[in-house]
């Protein structure tokens, strides 16, 4: 064997080593698990799309090893679980469809990427919480029974954005019930709550349960949304092609806004000692590049200044950091995520 081989074995072992060590001292410790969830993106509109592909965008393995190349961190997997599972009982997942998000889970994991896996765009349940709790939690201990074995750098997340009728008392029931199904199968798993949209401003009526430490606080902000929001056409109570042209920041005031909420974020989290992902953040993809990367690069700096993790929104698509026509990056937005090295 020559020195060259030599040396490259060690060092393979030694990256083995290390990763399997950093995921280790993360079990079953939320903070940790935090700092290794860093700086992520989110791998959206593919899987949660009401078929994947229907929204333009279809996850390829080479997408996950670009996030890896990048400097990404970590990656979420946001899914529309409720198009795939049956609407009577017992509400059986569709097994080919959860193959496939094995092989996605599977992707971001062997590439040593931690993945928070989600359920997305369950949208009968904002309009009636009651009529579907027993389908949701039905889903919930499909995939709980599913993943107990998978590493602990898989993190579950029970709902995105829970909004309409399903907010207060009521989320904060279907969320403890969500949380006791999970655990049933995974005690110590990692998993992922918020509230109303998950924005800062619902912290205050967030409950999780107490005594259980393995969880961390998601938290949204897309303010303002006369920026990122500019000509979305899913926009349908505002006009949002009026917003056209807004950039940001238009004044002081635009930055002191997110500091203000980012640390309201940060203060919640330390009085009930909880760690804080920024889940999703983002601008659409009509509004000039300079305001989009001058703002980028604000959100994912004031969130790594304040100890939190984030998922940029996302990796391809309207919001997109990557552009899988050319498979290249968008090199402003990602090194406003990710510094380049000196």
């Amino acid at each position: 064997m020559s020195k060259m081989t030599t040396v490259v074995i060690l060092i393979t072992m030694t990256l083995i080593v290390n990763s399997v060590m950093a995921a280790e001292q993360a079990k079953m410790d939320p903070f940790k698990m935090n700092q290794l969830l860093g700086r992520g993106v989110n791998m959206g509109n593919a899987l949660d799309a009401p078929s994947e592909g229907e929204w333009g965008f279809t996850l390829e393995e080479k997408y996950f090893q670009a996030a890896k190349d990048a400097g990404f961190n970590s990656v979420r997997i946001p899914v529309r679980w409720s198009t795939h599972a049956m609407t009577e009982p017992p509400y059986t997942i569709d097994p080919n469809f959860l193959k496939r998000v094995d092989w996605a889970v599977n992707c971001a994991l062997s590439r040593n990427l931690p993945v928070m896996l989600n359920v997305h765009h369950y949208m009968e349940i904002f309009d009636n919480p009651a009529g579907h709790k027993d389908r949701f939690l039905a889903i919930w201990e499909q995939l709980a029974e599913h993943y107990k074995n998978y590493p602990d750098t898989l993190i579950l997340e029970p709902l995105n954005e829970p909004h309409g009728k399903l907010r207060g008392a009521e989320w904060n029931l279907l969320l403890k019930q969500a949380i006791a199904v999970i655990r049933k199968h995974n005690p110590d798993r990692i998993l992922v709550a918020g509230s109303e949209w998950n924005t800062i401003g619902a912290l205050s009526s967030l409950e999780i349960p107490k005594d259980d430490r393995n969880i961390i606080v998601s938290i949204h902000c897309y303010d303002p949304l006369e920026f990122t929001h500019q000509g979305a056409p899913w926009v349908t109570d505002r006009d949002s092609n009026a917003w056209m042209g807004t950039k940001w920041p238009r004044n002081n005031a635009d930055k002191e806004a997110v500091i203000k909420k980012f640390d309201i974020a940060a203060a919640w989290g330390k009085e009930h000692n909880r760690p804080i992902n920024l889940g999703e953040f983002g601008s659409f993809n009509k509004a000039d590049m300079d305001s989009r990367v001058i703002y980028t690069k604000f959100f994912a700096d004031a969130a790594i200044e304040r100890g939190f993790s984030f998922f940029y929104w996302q990796f391809d698509s309207d919001f997109a950091v990557y552009d899988i026509k050319t498979n290249t990056w968008i090199k402003p937005l990602l090194e406003a995520l990710i510094p380049p090295k000196k």
